[in-house]
């Protein structure tokens, strides 16, 4: 355990790619920033689910991995030499608006001016579908929840259950390894975006990927940890047996808002609500970004979280410099500042 303090202009939850960039916004409008994350390692979800997915709404990007996505994050504040607190989970906020403190688990305390929120779905945990024996598949690796390393389906079969973008970016990326993919969803349509609905279709044609619908996950198959394969069922009774090596259950994450919720800001369900010109909460001078923030009109995307991490920053810089007067420039004309 530790006792100490951090002193700060802001403090920012989250180091995932939202709450990366919203340290290179305050650093270029020379605000002084600490990054804190329960995670023993910067990205977030980019890193600890899905390093090897492909993301396709990054700017400049066709498709970019997310671990790639975090290492460019990374390497945009690497100049800035911004203090990192992981493996800390806040637990108390206290203060107002100008004069905050924060501590963690490990009772490190930060005091901070103001305080951004960008730690993404909150806590979060899989949904795991209630098969038995499932706790011995998932212990040798034939069940998983998330890809760290494509390589590791070249050749085998793969059943992936889900009806969203997870489960057919997966099915598209992994069709280029596995020798064969089921794709296994309890309704007839798929809740994809037009072009992974299009590229899908593509692909079934070579055979590679097979959709199985109207279908539910129903029994696994196999000894000591390894899986032989899948029974699903149909929704009329039905039982089919796909042969498998893998299973990968993509129906999303359980978030729970964790100690946040006890902070005296308004919060609905798991996301709180704020105020889209700045992205401040109702506690004056806490700011929440990335798809933890909701407000009308919200997209859950990665760039809407750039933005909202831009604005927030612009409008923490009063908060730390009453006095002065932000005069806004380009990039472009006055570079990186130095300290």
């Amino acid at each position: 355990m530790t006792n100490s303090l951090t002193e700060t202009d802001v403090a920012i939850i989250g180091a995932g790619p939202v709450g990366l960039f919203a340290a290179f916004q305050c650093s270029m409008l020379r605000l002084r920033c600490v990054l804190i994350d329960v995670l023993p390692q910067i990205g977030g979800q980019c890193t600890t689910l899905y390093p090897e997915k492909p993301i396709y709404d990054i700017p400049a990007h066709p498709a970019i991995e997310g671990a790639q996505l975090i290492a460019n994050l990374e390497r945009q504040i690497e100049a800035f030499t911004i203090p990192r607190l992981l493996e800390h989970k806040v637990e108390q906020l206290s203060g107002r608006r100008g004069d905050f403190l924060l501590v963690t688990h490990k009772q490190a305390h930060i005091h901070a001016k103001a305080v951004i929120i960008a730690a993404g779905a909150g806590a979060f945990c899989h949904n795991r579908p209630p098969l038995e024996g499932l706790k011995d598949f998932e212990e040798s690796g034939a069940v998983q929840y998330c890809v760290h390393n494509k390589a590791e389906f070249q050749g085998k079969s793969i059943v992936i259950a889900g009806g969203g973008d997870s489960a057919l970016d997966w099915a598209l990326a992994l069709s280029a390894y596995a020798t064969k993919i089921y794709l296994v969803h309890r309704r007839d349509h798929f809740r994809g975006s037009p072009e992974n609905l299009h590229r899908l279709d593509q692909v079934i044609t070579t055979g590679r990927i097979e959709k199985i619908v109207p279908y539910q996950l129903h029994a696994l198959h196999g000894e000591n940890g390894t899986l032989h394969h899948v029974d699903v069922i149909h929704r009329e009774g039905d039982i089919r047996s796909l042969n498998a090596d893998v299973l990968l259950p993509f129906f999303g994450l359980t978030t729970d808002l964790g100690p946040i919720a006890l902070w005296g800001i308004d919060t609905t369900r798991t996301t709180i609500p704020v105020t889209p010109s700045t992205c401040e909460t109702s506690l004056a001078g806490v700011f929440a970004i990335g798809d933890i923030a909701h407000y009308p009109g919200k997209l859950k995307l990665i760039l809407q979280g750039f933005s909202e991490a831009a604005m927030a920053a612009h409008a923490v810089y009063p908060i730390v410099y009453p006095d002065h007067v932000l005069h806004f420039e380009h990039s472009t004309t006055k570079g990186v500042p130095s300290f």
